[in-house]
């Protein structure tokens, strides 16, 4: 009988080796390089929907993507390690997974201006003995926690998941899972809830209804907020771009980019680490006249579709190599389901009480850029350079 390992990743933004060996390392750890694995699995997702939202946590899929590598073999890690961009050959592949525990140490750690609540689950049935070195080091290292389940019960196992990971986004993802029968094993999830608040916030008094443009030819009414500051901006001629950053409190910044009309396929073919670094480092501070519209969207995947596009193939087959999770000689991959959903408002967060640093409409200033974000448009939230989420907004 062949049994299946399903994989579950949630997110929400309301606003929008042993350990021995880690601790041995004396240099200050790289951050896990997933941003040109970010766009790759970008591209495939939009190509996928052209003309629908997008919306993923490239942190969210990277982190179960290495968290599979450590039980992964052979081709099967090979496949994965090479989609992450990591190369083994000049890389200890420890330091792939010490990278990871440092960045996600450090991204949950207190007093950041925001709220990003970050975690990882692993349930397992009773019946299955996993490696104890397996579950010593996503402990460890990915600071997951681990559940004992019963597929022989699919619905009650099914109930537990859900459940969890309710609770661990605040109810906002609910029976993300489903179909779960006696064959799947062991489920992995991934959850992120980020919620901050605009440095600058937008005056709900001032949002009115404007136009939206979903093609030339067809608009629809959207709630445009507006505001006039001082904001992170760069106009990239090359890419025929517009780059405007919207720093949150804290070290937390989204970035929305505006193609000219009709180069919105040039934007994306040209989305990379050197095009996303080129932009942070560019950005300056420019009184601009912002009008960005107010938007919630969702996007949500079966990324065992995807990901073959990236190369990582045999991990859904029968020739998968997971012998580092159990001596179990059948084991793969059935699913990998994503969900992640945004909110953008005047406060930069979900919560019904208004909060966040609200100015009151004022004049424009005579040197100031009217800036008006009523087409298609790309969005990233980061962290210093880690693409917590990134998306495209095609119909807010």
């Amino acid at each position: 009988m062949q049994l299946f390992l399903l994989l579950c990743l949630a997110l929400l933004s309301p606003q929008v080796a042993t350990s021995r060996r880690f601790r041995a390392q004396k240099k200050q750890p790289k951050e896990p390089s997933t941003r040109d694995f970010a766009f790759d699995l970008y591209r495939a997702l939009a190509s996928s929907s052209p003309t629908q939202n997008v919306f993923f946590s490239p942190l969210s899929v990277s982190t179960i993507l290495a968290i599979l590598s450590v039980g992964a073999r052979g081709n099967t890690q090979a496949q994965i390690l090479e989609a992450l961009g990591f190369d083994p050959q000049h890389q200890a592949v420890a330091e792939l997974h010490y990278s990871f525990r440092h960045l996600l140490v450090r991204l949950t750690r207190p007093g950041n201006g925001f709220k990003l609540s970050l975690g990882n689950a692993l349930f397992i049935d009773d019946r299955l003995v996993v490696y104890s070195i397996f579950q010593l080091i996503i402990m460890t290292t990915y600071l997951a926690n681990i559940y004992s389940t019963h597929s022989g019960d699919p619905a009650a196992a099914q109930k537990q998941i859900n459940d969890y990971l309710a609770r661990q986004t605040q109810g906002k993802i609910v029976d993300l899972i489903q179909n779960l029968d006696s064959t799947d094993i062991m489920v992995m999830v991934n959850y992120i809830f980020f919620k901050a608040k605009w440095e600058i916030g937008f005056n709900n008094r001032t949002t009115q209804d404007q136009d939206f443009y979903l093609t030339l030819e067809k608009k629809v009414q959207v709630p445009m907020m507006n505001h006039e500051d001082q904001y992170l901006y760069f106009l990239d001629r090359y890419l025929s771009c517009t780059v405007v950053g919207v720093p949150y409190e804290g070290n937390v910044t989204a970035y929305f980019i505006l193609p000219n009309i009709g180069k919105m396929e040039q934007v994306e073919n040209s989305l990379s680490t050197k095009t996303l670094k080129k932009w942070t480092q560019t950005v300056r501070r420019r009184r601009l006249n912002l009008y960005l519209p107010k938007f919630s969207i969702e996007g949500s995947y079966h990324l065992e579709k995807i990901f073959p596009k990236l190369g990582i193939r045999d991990i859904f087959t029968q020739g998968a190599d997971l012998s580092g999770i159990s001596k179990y000689p059948n084991i793969q991959l059935s699913q990998m389901v994503h969900k992640a959903m945004v909110e953008v408002d005047e406060s930069g967060t979900r919560a019904v009480s208004g909060t966040g640093t609200v100015f009151s409409f004022r004049s424009a200033y005579p040197n100031s850029r009217k800036i008006t974000f009523n087409r298609p448009f790309l969005m990233a939230i980061l962290e210093n350079m880690t693409t917590l989420f990134f998306g495209k907004v095609t119909q807010p």
